[in-house]
């Protein structure tokens, strides 16, 4: 919980510094599929196949996006989310979605609204570039399942995938076997940087992924934290 006391702080001094009417009605609730991407080129996207949901957060003009795997509704004030004691995913989902729509709110980020359509692909086009651009040839410990980005990365680097959902464990996908959480700890010492889902500052395993070696997040959810915390995020589609 440590890692949430700093975002919290950060989101208490930015709601301080604006007007009274800035503390409204914070809504959170989970965007059907459609809504949140749209009719991408390809149907294995795990937010398609009822894997996870978006949150959605609504801030005066701002909206804030997050993945959680846990459901639910929310509706208070910005006040009611910093009260959250951030013990689920559904929680931390409404709090980082918040987060990232107060953020937009005070001008300090933009991309916090899912990609839609044709951009998820767009946006796993570019990803081997940028990889290219910032770490050269690097052996790839992947953290999460992100078919489009698999598919262009299996191509161009040495990569080994890590993911949560048992449908995916020890199945073959683009020339890569999906291996379990037992082995994390293998792969992110075999791969020279990690690449994972910024869907990790909700499932509350941020914090494992850090300070090992070179990490780039992926995604809409971590916008936010990536902006206060520094860290690389790769996510050029975003709205």
């Amino acid at each position: 919980m440590e890692y949430y006391k700093r975002l919290k702080t950060e989101l208490h001094a930015m709601a301080g510094q604006m007007m009274d009417e800035m503390v409204k009605v914070v809504s959170a609730r989970p965007l059907s599929p459609q809504e949140a991407i749209g009719k991408p080129d390809r149907t294995d996207f795990p937010i398609l196949k009822g894997k996870e949901v978006m949150v959605e957060a609504v801030f005066r003009d701002s909206r804030g996006h997050a993945f959680t795997d846990m459901p639910g509704n929310f509706q208070g004030s910005l006040q009611a989310v910093m009260d959250l004691d951030l013990q689920t995913n559904f929680e931390r989902a409404v709090f980082i979605a918040t987060f990232n729509a107060v953020m937009r709110e005070a001008g300090r980020i933009l991309n916090t609204v899912h990609c839609r359509d044709r951009d998820p692909k767009i946006c796993a086009e570019q990803m081997p570039d940028f990889i290219r651009e910032n770490f050269k040839n690097p052996k790839i410990a992947f953290v999460g399942f992100q078919p489009a980005m698999l598919e262009q990365l299996s191509q161009s680097f040495m990569l080994r995938v890590i993911d949560l959902d048992e449908d995916n464990i020890g199945v073959d996908r683009f020339g890569v076997t999906i291996e379990g959480p037992e082995n994390t700890e293998d792969v992110l010492s075999w791969g020279d940087i990690i690449v994972a889902t910024g869907s990790t500052c909700v499932n509350g395993t941020i914090g494992y992924f850090l300070n090992k070696k070179p990490v780039v997040f992926y995604g809409v959810t971590v916008a936010g934290p990536a902006a206060l915390y520094g860290y690389h995020r790769f996510c050029p589609c975003a709205g």
